[in-house]
């Protein structure tokens, strides 16, 4: 499956004020590898100021923007990038109703007409870290990300810390790409297993006889107690069939 780490900001927080996208990144990522020569990276002019918090967050005003392309002249490129790739978005209901007000905008659908299927980063961390901060930058810190270059959020920059967060949270899938061969015998006395190391056959305890006793014991007990054959005696001695023998 090929992956895209995707990242987007925005005027401000709420799609349904009007907000709008202004800057979108994207990265290829390849079995766990990130193909650094494929990345997708455009600013938008949105037609529009920043709320205030916003523009604190990202920093990119209005006069920066004035000359880019509206998000028309960049929807072909954005979607053939994406086309048929799993997207991996940190908080994906935000950055995914933002690109489909776009795209409705433009009377060309939804995100996901487009792409296989969405992983959202955040609902993963909070499934693994339950009750805990589960920010981007919480989850650097947590799995030792250097996010030392990032002083304002940027979606470029966002995606290469969200790469990493990924592929932490993930790391245990890891074994599910190795091969794995089943263990064979030697002469029938030690295993050998598929690491090439001998094994010694297992050691099978048997009960005693006072054991044995006290086992049963405990089953005449329980078969008083539920007025009839307990399970465990059902099992041990099963009903003979109309022929007389054992199923």
């Amino acid at each position: 499956m090929r992956q895209i780490i995707l990242d987007t900001e925005t005027t401000g927080l709420r799609v349904d004020d009007g907000n709008r996208i202004l800057e979108i990144a994207a990265l290829e990522m390849i079995d766990r590898k990130i193909v650094a020569e494929h990345t997708l990276h455009l600013y938008i002019n949105p037609g529009r100021d920043s709320e205030e918090g916003a523009l604190g967050v990202h920093g990119l005003t209005t006069e920066f923007l004035s000359d880019k392309p509206k998000f028309a002249a960049i929807v072909d490129d954005f979607l053939s990038f994406v086309a048929g790739s799993e997207l991996i978005i940190h908080n994906a209901p935000f950055d995914v109703g933002f690109l489909n007000a776009e795209l409705g905008l433009l009377g060309r659908g939804k995100i996901t007409d487009y792409v296989a299927s969405v992983i959202d980063t955040l609902a993963m961390a909070k499934d693994q870290f339950p009750g805990k901060r589960n920010s981007l930058d919480a989850l650097c810190d947590r799995f030792e990300v250097d996010r030392s270059a990032r002083v304002l959020h940027g979606a470029l920059i966002d995606c290469e810390l969200l790469a990493e967060v990924y592929l932490a949270l993930t790391r245990g899938q890891d074994s599910l790409l190795i091969d794995f061969q089943p263990e064979t015998s030697s002469g029938g006395a030690a295993g050998v297993s598929a690491s090439g190391i001998a094994r010694k056959p297992l050691k099978v305890l048997l009960p005693t006889e006072d054991e044995l006793a006290a086992h049963d014991t405990y089953l005449n007990d329980l078969d008083k107690i539920v007025k009839g054959q307990c399970l465990w005696h059902a099992i041990e001695n099963p009903a003979p069939t109309e022929t007389g023998t054992a199923q």
